[in-house]
């Protein structure tokens, strides 16, 4: 299942209207070794064997290209889904990439990557509920603001960038980095540099939307996150939990909302949507 179907509120120069998207899968797969927890990575699944291979092959946990180890499922979620295997490895087979379980590439893609275990990944705390609301061409210009100050993009083409702004729309900073999640990052550190966080209302990011983005912003209290591509299953998901607006395909002045579509006003709209 590499896709699955989230409705949601439409905007555009027409109006606002349903819609209902196919949304690229994000799941956990816990790997054990020999029983033992070995490490976690976030996946859509399907072809998870070649997953396994190539992740124990490039991070020279497995350096024999003729062997193979046996996978043995352990657990699905109630959609099917695999979310914890077994590899059984001879202790020969195993290269010198085993002895370290939390150096892997992995870990530098999101917050659940390169954990050794599985946990419940419903997340304590406390749901935003602010109130405040921002016209959604407010947010295409703060879009605008954004893409201005992606310098380093201009030039090479291969940074991803993320900006803070008010509820009024004031532009609070903009940062750009090769990963997105590092430019979320470094916009929320200076936020706390700045103490500017608590004005932080909306978060725009290049890309798409994965599930730790919208932890990153749930960390910081900020409720509204707006991104240029999709957003993942899970991170509709746990948008939906936390409280988090959130808005996709933020381009050519459309955009889609997701989840708590009631911080998000139209100037003019003919039409409400319930």
């Amino acid at each position: 299942m590499a896709t699955s179907n989230y409705e949601g509120k439409k905007f555009s120069n027409r109006g606002i209207s349903k819609t209902l998207d196919h949304l690229t899968v994000e799941e956990a797969l816990q790997i054990n070794i020999n029983t033992a927890p070995f490490t976690v990575t976030m996946r859509t699944p399907g072809d998870d064997i070649s997953l396994i291979r190539g992740l124990l092959h490039s991070e020279g946990i497995i350096n024999d290209l003729s062997y193979s180890p046996d996978v043995v499922l352990k657990k699905e979620n109630k959609e099917g889904i695999v979310t914890i295997v077994d590899l059984s490895i001879p202790k020969e087979k195993l290269a010198d990439g085993y002895a370290n379980s939390r150096s892997l590439l992995s870990v530098s893609s999101c917050g659940i990557c390169g954990r050794t275990e599985l946990e419940e990944l419903s997340f304590m705390g406390k749901v935003l509920d602010k109130k405040e609301q921002v016209h959604i061409e407010s947010i295409h210009a703060m879009f605008e603001t954004m893409s201005r100050s992606q310098n380093a993009f201009l030039k090479s083409g291969g940074s991803h960038a993320a900006a803070a702004f008010s509820i009024e729309g004031e532009h609070l900073n903009s940062m750009e980095d090769i990963g997105r999640h590092n430019a979320v990052d470094k916009v929320i550190g200076n936020l706390i540099q700045t103490k500017q966080l608590k004005s932080a209302q909306l978060l725009t990011v290049s890309g798409r939307i994965s599930y730790e983005i919208i932890i990153k912003a749930f960390k910081a209290k900020i409720p509204i996150l707006c991104a240029v591509s999709a957003p993942s299953s899970l991170a509709v998901d746990y948008a939906k939990e936390l409280g988090i607006t959130l808005l996709a395909f933020c381009r050519e002045d459309r955009a889609t909302c997701y989840s708590h579509p009631y911080r998000i006003i139209k100037e003019n709209a003919n039409s409400q949507v319930g």
